[in-house]
């Protein structure tokens, strides 16, 4: 796990965009409640860590006001931030040094999880699942280990597991990062094949955060693999202009494709059709759209 991934691992980014109109949002509601309604077919997604999962919080909710306490607070903070500068060693040192001031700090064991888990061999994967599980022990309303520890459940396909730690953290009023467990937990149905259950999560993420770039991206394929086009098309269009000036990406332009060609608009799909394969040509979704343009009767896969 590079640099880059730890510092989008840890911190949250924000998107914004224009309101919607009531009536544009009442049919997208409509539509995905008639979702959640109805099985439909597998589809592949992004891996959950490719998105802003982890995040770091050196505050206990438990009260306690000591000095040992402030100083396990400081040297965690101080290892979250080696942490993201992929300076493990020295995040470990911090964090040794945290426990032996106070024993009992949750987010010291949470953030000694994600460090093992950064590190990433076989062993250390081992022994953070321990450190995440004493965070939560120590400290039951400590939310941010939920998330942390279903994303590191998640990795280590325990996608069932997982599912139950986000259901709690996205289900925790006033925790900062609720929207993003409910994102997560959304894709973890995803990979256990429940799509009712991740359509809900999504719509639930929705309901928080309209600007919800995950939500939007995986519902548009929800909706399209249920035929339900004109929902699609306009949620689609919503997530072009939350992206606005940030530019595009093969699953996005795959799925305008698929939409021009369900509304049989010719000139469209040809333009985002060489867009992807000139912009990405060796992505999956270029090799979907070969596959598909060598036999136009076949289904998507």
């Amino acid at each position: 796990m590079n640099h880059s991934f730890m510092m989008a691992a840890i911190m949250s980014s924000k998107y914004s965009c224009q309101n919607q109109s009531h009536k544009h949002v009442c049919l997208l509601a409509t539509a995905l409640l008639t979702l959640l309604l109805v099985g439909c077919q597998s589809f592949p997604t992004d891996d959950l860590l490719s998105v802003n999962n982890y995040q770091a919080s050196t505050q206990s909710n438990k009260s306690r006001s000591s000095n040992k306490d402030e100083v396990a607070r400081v040297r965690t903070s101080l290892a979250a931030q080696y942490i993201r500068k992929n300076d493990l060693d020295s995040a470990q040192q911090q964090l040794e040094k945290a426990f032996a001031a106070d024993s009992r700090y949750a987010p010291a064991y949470d953030m000694m999880g994600v460090l093992l888990q950064q590190e990433g061999s076989r062993l250390n994967l081992e022994k953070a699942d321990q450190y995440f599980t004493k965070a939560i022990a120590l400290d039951k309303d400590f939310v941010q280990a939920r998330n942390n520890y279903g994303v590191y459940l998640s990795q280590m396909k325990r996608y069932q597991e997982a599912s139950v730690q986000f259901e709690i953290a996205g289900s925790s009023l006033g925790y900062d990062g609720r929207i993003g467990a409910l994102e997560n937990l959304g894709r973890t149905y995803l990979q256990l094949n429940d799509h009712p259950a991740a359509a809900k999560a999504f719509l639930r993420a929705l309901e928080g955060n309209r600007n919800s770039i995950i939500a939007h991206i995986e519902l548009v394929d929800l909706l399209i693999e249920q035929q339900r086009i004109p929902q699609a098309q306009r949620l689609y269009e919503e997530t072009l202009l939350l992206l606005q000036g940030q530019g595009t990406s093969p699953r996005l332009l795959l799925q305008g494709i698929k939409l021009a060609a369900a509304q049989k608009n010719a000139v469209t799909r040809q333009q985002l059709a060489q867009q992807l394969l000139s912009a990405y040509p060796l992505s999956d979704e270029a090799k979907q759209l070969k596959t598909w343009l060598n036999k136009p009767e076949a289904a998507w896969k």
